[in-house]
């Protein structure tokens, strides 16, 4: 076709929209600032210890395997993964601890046996969140809300249909906390909200859909860690043809008589018949749009949580902690009223420990474990972070140490921060933000910016920060939807 695309951005987005496009045809190029890709699902490498350095949760890798099948090539031959038969280790503040199996039966036996729950209860909710899946994914998650055609095609009129089941006047709090007897199993429950950075306690409802994600398709992990799925995307893109252009920060959009020319890249313009923002949306009309006017919808929405991470190297092995695992907070409630109320880092976080080297074993040294520790934060309003991630520290060594029986501190070998304000500089994403913005409203979904420009054509965008959302499975829905708008 010779028409030409210029990709901003190397995000998993941005990488996937240049494979689909190159299978239509079209001759792609992508202008990354950093010296990397990948964006968020990068890595970091610290002594003799290497991290995955942000996503950590691999569900959905048909979506994936579709890029390879997209340009001829055999998935399984070029990016290897395995299915987990475990989900998650979950301890909660009082000892009680389980493993949450990957299989629905085998949970609803666990949540019975360890929190009382009826198995009954547990497999009918699994049958909710799968039947929200089937109305939502057709028209919230696989096409553009912001096209009439989405809304009058077959599986369109079948999900407005069927929006009364969405328990779009509901959070998701109040609906499990009606299902579940246990406050424990509605924290279990409540937990998947922070999947797209919002607050269970102002989500509607409809987020119950999530669990579906990880149990009704099964979690997995790539066998060479998680930047196997950027390295082998990009590897994949390169030998069709796409160009990577690194180290090269775009500092404008062109546009003539509204519609896209190119980019300009210092004093030197990049021409161009098509351009994506892979880039969070509200620095790309900060930075990129200078002459245009920031829709409202990107100004003024509320930014999702953000996260303050520690890669540590421990130098000790602990049977106990599997791949995923999580360490709650006494009080879930007033965490998040710390993070989206306070604009604070509550004393009690939520702890998350993701260790890749209990299944890729030279993550780390013989003996010891790598450490990827998190909790949910703020976004970036000014804060003073230093005081924050200091008085963080101690409470998250001191949680762990009590809950494992250790003394943590004596453990850490070596050390390295990512807090909100990197993440904004690392990965442009606006106020360090994980997932653009927040789900916390009833229509939250319709308040995200659509995946192209209705004021200049040619102009298209994908990403976390547009629609459907953040997290590896729905930005490779973004860059479907974006590559399908253009013909």
């Amino acid at each position: 076709m010779n028409k030409k695309v210029i990709i901003i951005g190397s995000g998993i987005a941005g990488i996937a929209s240049a494979i689909r496009l190159t299978a239509k045809g079209y001759i792609v190029s992508v202008y990354e600032a950093n010296s990397y890709a990948g964006g968020k699902l990068s890595e970091v490498r610290l002594n003799n210890y290497r991290f995955d350095a942000g996503p950590s949760l691999f569900t959905m890798p048909q979506f994936v395997d579709e890029l390879f099948i997209l340009l001829g090539e055999v998935p399984s031959q070029k990016f290897e993964y395995l299915k987990l038969n475990n989900g998650c280790n979950y301890f909660y503040p009082d000892g009680t601890a389980f493993e949450a199996s990957s299989d629905i039966d085998k949970l609803s036996a666990t949540l019975n046996h360890k929190l009382n729950e009826n198995e009954a209860t547990i497999a009918n909710f699994f049958k909710k969140s799968a039947l929200l899946y089937k109305i939502t994914a057709p028209v919230f998650l696989e096409n553009s809300l912001h096209k009439l055609s989405t809304y009058f095609c077959k599986n369109g009129i079948y999900g407005i249909a069927n929006l009364w089941r969405l328990n779009l006047l509901s959070n998701m709090n109040s609906m499990n906390s009606k299902t579940f007897k246990n406050s424990k199993t509605v924290q279990f429950f409540n937990r998947f909200a922070t999947y797209n950075g919002s607050n269970p306690y102002l989500a509607p409802a409809t987020l119950n859909i999530i669990p579906h994600l990880e149990f009704g398709f099964g979690s997995f992990f790539p066998k060479k860690g998680m930047i196997d799925i950027t390295n082998s995307l990009v590897s994949l893109a390169e030998r069709h043809g796409v160009e990577f252009h690194y180290n090269q920060s775009v500092s404008e959009i062109i546009v003539e008589k509204n519609s896209v020319k190119g980019i300009k890249i210092n004093s030197e313009i990049v021409n161009a018949d098509i351009v994506i923002s892979n880039m969070d949306v509200f620095p790309t009309y900060k930075k990129l749009l200078t002459h245009f006017k920031m829709p409202r919808k990107v100004k003024n929405v509320e930014s999702s949580s953000s996260a303050l991470i520690f890669y540590w190297g421990i130098k000790k092995i602990f049977p106990s902690l599997d791949l995923h695992n999580i360490l709650f907070s006494e009080n879930y409630e007033t965490e998040f009223d710390s993070i989206f109320k306070y604009n604070t880092i509550s004393s009690d976080p939520t702890v998350y420990i993701n260790i890749s080297n209990k299944y890729k074993l030279d993550d780390a040294p013989i003996g010891c474990e790598n450490w990827f520790v998190m909790i949910n934060v703020p976004s970036n309003t000014g804060q003073d972070w230093d005081s924050l991630i200091h008085t963080a520290r101690e409470a998250i060594i001191a949680k762990i140490s009590k809950i494992l029986n250790c003394e943590l501190s004596e453990l850490i070998e070596c050390e390295q921060i990512l807090d909100p304000r990197t993440i904004e500089q690392k990965t442009s994403s606006y106020r360090g933000a994980l997932y653009g913005s927040s789900s916390n409203k009833m229509m939250a979904a319709f308040f995200r910016h659509s995946n192209f420009s209705s004021s200049i054509k040619n102009l298209y965008f994908c990403g976390g920060s547009v629609h459907p959302g953040g997290g590896i499975p729905l930005c490779l829905l973004s860059a479907k939807i974006t590559s399908d708008m253009i013909k």
